[in-house]
């Protein structure tokens, strides 16, 4: 991890203990002090002590072949002595597995937790229709409405078949996907997904869990149209894919424009449904 992309960290508190927590930008990831948890965990007040359960612990993983540790980076935290010193940290589903590897009643909660998840997820595998039922209830506690939960559903359908035809035509996950996101994104829209979190105040939020009717059309319109451009032009790769990628957002700025225009209120906001299920428009 870059030291050029870390900010000074956070503490955030947790009971009556401080975890220690960095936000990477870059990566849109929390980093948690391993040791902060561990000392939660195992009710240790002595920082040396629950440091030296963690290194027992480090040593016992490696043993069993456990990949965690060595999932686990370093960077620099506020220590007690109030210096920068480095520590381990991780990512949060590192340490979840951490957290399955320590005998601690207050780590039941979480490990009843996981196993019902990891029993709704083969219940989905199953049966997929269980996890749109499980996504429908879950939005629908949140107070969207029927209507937002319909076009966020027809819109993940239009970004999926967008997402399969770039797997299948040499296009990588994750790093490409996101560019060609980004670029038809930003060509609809005006502004880049990273922005576009940033004016809704989100972190680790999905952006389209927060945007409103208006902008999961047009982020629709806009994939589909990347996509049949694509299937037109049979591109391959990241580079051909950048092609369509621009084209299509551009079929649906020239939408929105026109929307705009009619209206007199733009389509994209700084609406989100951070506080409730209601849509709220941030304070300038």
């Amino acid at each position: 991890m870059e030291k050029k992309n870390q900010k000074i960290m956070n503490i955030t508190d947790f009971e009556e203990n401080t975890i220690r927590r960095h936000y990477d930008e870059t990566s849109e990831t929390w980093y948690f002090s391993v040791i902060d948890i561990v000392a939660v965990l195992t009710e240790q007040d002595d920082f040396l002590l629950a440091r030296n359960y963690w290194n027992q612990l480090k040593k016992r993983l490696k043993q069993e072949g456990n990949q965690s540790v060595t999932n686990c980076h370093r960077l620099k935290m506020i220590a007690q002595d109030g210096k920068m010193r480095e520590t381990d940290v991780a990512n949060p589903e590192t340490l979840l597995r951490i957290i399955q590897s320590v005998p601690s009643k207050k780590a039941e909660p979480i490990k009843m937790w996981l196993a019902k998840t990891g029993y709704e997820r083969m219940q989905e595998i199953a049966d997929p229709a269980l996890s749109l039922n499980r996504a429908r209830e879950n939005w629908l506690k949140r107070g969207r409405s029927k209507k937002w939960i319909e076009q966020r559903m027809m819109g993940q359908e239009t970004r999926n078949k967008l997402t399969d035809y770039w797997s299948e035509h040499e296009v990588k996950k994750g790093e490409e996907f996101a560019i060609l996101t980004n670029i038809i994104h930003e060509e609809w829209s005006g502004v880049s997904v990273k922005t576009h979190k940033e004016m809704k105040g989100l972190k680790t939020q999905n952006l389209r869990d927060h945007m409103s009717e208006a902008e999961l059309i047009f982020t629709a319109l806009a994939e589909l149209s990347t996509r049949k451009i694509a299937e037109t032009m049979q591109t391959q790769g990241l580079k051909q894919n950048k092609i369509p990628a621009k084209a299509g957002g551009k079929i649906a700025k020239s939408a929105r424009k026109t929307l705009e225009a009619k209206t007199g209120k733009s389509v994209v906001t700084a609406e989100n449904f951070l506080s409730n299920g209601t849509a709220k428009k941030l304070k300038k």
